[in-house]
């Protein structure tokens, strides 16, 4: 799917993803508590979420502590974003980063986020999200997404939002690797972390350079 049918799709579908906002902070939550012993997420101080949608994850690290930056190309997602958490220190941000750098400086955050957004580029566009998560991340780059357990319902909707999602659940870890050679400022290492029944952790570790 183009970046511009996703951006029209996404804001089309804000309302019904905002309907799931509690339910989704609740499992956000419990796989940062489960994750507690791999990565203390409440030891570091700044995240950002790229492909934030409606704030749930941004939200939940939030009340974990930390300053949050929030990235999605729907302006609508945002919208509903702003309204779920007001009050909470966090920032929104419109821009697509896999076709602008974004204005941070190098090693701005601790720890970069996605969340079920891979699977629906194609490898050019991971690509680009990835290499623009490992400047921005000093620590951890956390790549949360569908693994090869799924439910034919989970791919129907894939299929109709135009995704990679069968693709990137076959090869997400070993294209992953591959980066580590194949880009140069990318990844040092990569662990895969089964985080529920049908997503994992794919949890890099950005170059220092």
């Amino acid at each position: 799917m183009s970046d511009k049918k996703a951006k029209r799709l996404f804001n089309v579908i804000a309302p019904i993803y905002g309907w799931f906002y509690k339910s989704q902070k609740k499992k956000y939550q419990e796989v940062i508590d489960k994750m507690h012993d791999s990565i203390k997420v409440v030891d570091y101080k700044t995240a950002i979420d790229i492909g934030c949608g409606t704030g749930a994850l941004c939200s939940v690290l939030a009340e974990n502590g930390l300053t949050v930056t929030g990235v999605d190309q729907a302006e609508k997602m945002l919208d509903v974003a702003k309204k779920k958490t007001k009050g909470q220190p966090i920032t929104f941000i419109e821009a697509d980063v896999t076709s602008d750098t974004l204005m941070f400086d190098s090693k701005s955050f601790d720890l970069a986020f996605t969340t079920f957004v891979a699977h629906g580029m194609d490898e050019t566009m991971r690509k680009k999200l990835y290499t623009e998560m490992c400047r921005l991340a000093k620590e951890w780059v956390i790549i949360h997404d569908y693994n090869n357990t799924r439910k034919w319902y989970i791919s129907t909707v894939e299929w109709f939002e135009g995704g990679d999602y069968v693709n990137f659940i076959e090869n997400a870890e070993a294209e992953l690797k591959g980066y580590m050679e194949e880009l140069e400022s990318c990844f040092d290492q990569v662990q895969v972390v089964e985080v529920s029944p049908r997503a994992n952790w794919y949890i890099c570790k950005p170059k220092s350079k």
